[in-house]
C-alpha cells in the first residue's frame, strides 16, 4: 500500500505549487480555487497555456501541448467551471490549421531547456498525435463546461481526427495510438462512428497492454494505466483485466523511498525532470485512488 504521508513530504519538498494544489484537491478536498489560481501563472493573454505546464517545452509562448495539461486541470476542478476552458479553445481555434487539425507546436516553441522533439516540430503540418490529445481532455471536460461542449474548435478537431481514422487507417506510432484511443473512448457518446472505431483499433493492443515507444530510451513503453485509468470507461473492455490489475500492482510498488513516484522517459532540463515528478506522483495516486488501491482519504 502506498504512503500517502511519504508522499505529501515528497510534494512539499520537490513539487510545483500547481501540483501541490492538485494533491490538496485530490486528498483533503482543498480549494479547487486555489488550483485554478496555480494553472493561472501559466496562462497568457491570448487564451493559451504556456511557460512551461508542460515540462519539457519551457517556452512562454501558449503551446497545443499547455493546452492539454491546461484542460486536464479543469476537468479535475469539476463541477466548478471557469472562462479558461472556452478561452482556450478560442485560443485553439485561432492555430487550427485549415484540415482541422493542431500541428504539434505553434511558433515560439524553441527555447532554452525544450526538448528537441518539440523545439524541431513542424509548426506548418497537422499532428493527429497533438490533436487527438488535446481534443481527448477536452471531450473529458465537455460534459462539466457548456462553453467548451458547444465550441466550434472541439468540432473540427473531432472531424479532423474521425477523417484521418476513416477506412482503414492506423495511427503511426505507440503514443499516437494512445491518445486517439483515449479521443474515442471519450466520444463513444457523440460521435456515432467512436464506439466502432474503438473496437478496430482496440485490437491493436497485445495481451500484455504495452506498447513500445520508437525512439524512447532503452525499454520504454506505454502501459495500460498510461491510456485507460479509469474504470468502467469503455476502452477498459479492449485491455485484458490481467493486464490492469498487473499494472496497478506495478505502479503501487513504483513508489520511491522519497515519498514519489517518477516518469520511465528522460527530461530535457533538470527543472523538467523534478516538475515530471510531482506530476507523476499526483497522478499514480490518483490512479490508485479511482481504482479501490487507496483504501481511505488522509486527515
Amino acid at each position: 500500500m502506498p504512503d500517502i504521508t511519504k508522499a505529501t513530504a515528497f510534494m512539499a519538498t520537490h513539487a510545483r505549487l500547481v501540483d501541490r494544489r492538485r494533491l490538496d484537491l485530490l486528498l483533503h478536498d482543498g480549494p479547487p480555487q486555489g488550483v485554478l489560481a496555480a494553472l493561472a501563472a501559466y496562462r497568457n493573454d491570448d487564451g493559451g497555456f504556456g511557460w512551461a505546464l508542460e515540462s519539457d517545452l519551457r517556452a512562454p509562448a501558449s503551446q497545443p501541448a499547455g493546452a492539454l495539461h491546461a484542460f486536464e486541470l479543469l476537468e479535475e476542478v469539476a463541477p466548478l467551471t471557469s472562462p479558461f476552458g472556452g478561452e482556450l479553445c478560442d485560443w485553439l481555434d485561432a492555430v487550427t490549421l485549415a484540415d482541422g487539425g493542431l500541428p504539434f507546436v505553434v511558433a515560439g516553441a524553441a527555447t532554452p531547456g525544450t526538448a528537441p522533439w518539440w523545439a524541431s516540430a513542424d509548426p506548418t503540418t497537422s499532428s493527429l498525435h497533438i490533436t487527438s490529445a488535446v481534443c481527448a481532455a477536452a471531450h473529458r471536460l465537455r460534459p462539466h463546461d457548456p462553453a467548451v461542449a458547444g465550441h466550434r474548435w472541439l468540432q473540427r478537431a473531432t472531424d479532423y481526427c474521425m477523417s484521418a481514422l476513416a477506412g482503414n487507417a492506423e495511427p503511426a506510432t505507440g503514443y499516437e495510438l494512445r491518445f486517439v484511443l483515449e479521443l474515442l473512448d471519450a466520444t463513444t457518446d457523440v460521435v456515432p462512428e467512436a464506439e466502432a472505431q474503438l473496437a478496430r483499433l482496440g485490437r491493436l493492443l497485445p495481451p500484455s497492454g504495452e506498447l513500445p515507444v520508437r525512439g524512447g530510451v532503452e525499454d520504454e513503453k506505454l502501459r495500460p494505466l498510461d491510456y485507460t485509468p479509469r474504470p468502467g470507461r469503455p476502452l477498459r473492455e479492449h485491455v485484458p483485466s490481467q493486464a490492469v490489475e498487473r499494472d496497478l500492482d506495478r505502479l503501487a510498488a513504483s513508489q520511491r523511498d522519497d515519498g514519489g513516484w517518477e516518469v520511465d522517459f528522460p527530461s530535457s532540463s533538470p527543472a523538467g525532470a523534478i516538475e515530471w515528478r510531482g506530476y507523476a506522483t499526483v497522478r499514480a495516486i490518483a490512479v490508485l485512488q479511482a481504482n479501490g488501491r487507496l483504501r481511505t482519504r488522509p486527515s
